[in-house]
């Protein structure tokens, strides 16, 4: 007669729970275990990718560009047509037509910057500072061309205390020592405003300088673009016209000269004003089922 085998109470209990121990492992290897989630609510799958090295973006070179194929363009009458209905009610002489080049380059290459006297004057109120002897025949000429600042001292004293009342500054090549012996730089270069022989702001004839100034625009890229005001709202389509040919232009011009080192293309330009959106420009000046050019200028 076979005795039976006696297994102690405490012995079976730790039997019978290594035994479900072992089920829920074999249950947890063949489970999907992507699908399980901590209290957080991350699942493990979330946990693994978590703790993979992350690869580094390769940083970009050039400036991002939007594909023009299915974006609505515009003529250039319709276009104006849309804005005006934007600056309704606003004085023809405040509001701003903008133009903005948008171009293909590179980052943290040569960039396009020029100044531009466009064939119909673009009224910008700027006040032009030129530092010369007060009693000579420079800062006569320099008055009679449109200055609203002229002087040596009185300029110098003046910038020193914070009283910068000019949007451009030019400087007589005769006074140039003066000036940098001023120590103007700190406080003008900042600004953009320190004369520079770099940037033809330390001129012979202050006269011209002056007068091209005046009615003239300034451009500068930026991230890729370069603005500038084009017109005025009281302007007829064919003046605009004539503005964006002759700023065109020139914008080619300053980027054949950079061909040598750079290439840059033209992607898009963009029409908006002071208070209305961007209009993509097609290159025409009127489609179809643009109203008459008499109709587009605000008296």
């Amino acid at each position: 007669m076979n005795t039976p085998l006696l297994v102690p109470r405490a012995s079976l209990q730790r039997l019978r729970t290594s035994v479900q121990l072992n089920a829920h492992l074999l249950a947890l290897r063949s489970a999907d275990l992507t699908s399980v989630r901590y209290a957080s609510g991350k699942s493990i799958g979330d946990r693994r990718e978590r703790d993979q090295p992350k690869k580094k973006r390769k940083a970009r070179t050039v400036f991002k560009q939007y594909d023009l194929k299915n974006a609505e363009q515009f003529s250039l009458c319709d276009a104006m047509r849309y804005i005006q209905a934007f600056e309704v009610g606003r004085p023809p002489n405040s509001p701003k037509y903008d133009l903005a080049v948008r171009l293909r380059t590179i980052k943290n290459g040569p960039t396009v910057r020029n100044r531009l006297r466009l064939p119909h004057a673009v009224n910008t109120s700027l006040r032009i500072c030129v530092i010369c002897p007060p009693d000579s025949k420079h800062a006569e000429a320099a008055k009679k061309a449109g200055a609203s600042v002229v002087g040596e001292e009185t300029v110098f004293d003046a910038v020193k205390e914070g009283r910068i009342e000019f949007d451009r500054c030019i400087c007589h090549q005769d006074s140039a020592g003066k000036m940098n012996k001023a120590g103007l730089g700190r406080i003008l270069g900042p600004r953009g405003l320190m004369p520079s022989a770099k940037f033809g702001t330390i001129v012979k004839d202050v006269g011209e300088s002056v007068k091209g100034l005046v009615g003239g625009s300034e451009y500068r890229e930026r991230n890729g673009v370069l603005r500038m005001a084009i017109g005025q709202l009281g302007f007829t389509p064919e003046e605009i016209q004539t503005n964006i040919k002759a700023f065109m232009s020139e914008v080619k011009k300053d980027i054949a000269l950079l061909s040598d080192r750079i290439n840059k293309e033209i992607h898009e330009v963009v029409l908006s004003s002071t208070n209305a959106p961007g209009f993509t420009l097609n290159g025409e000046f009127r489609s179809p089922d643009s109203p008459p050019t008499r109709d587009l200028s605000v008296p």
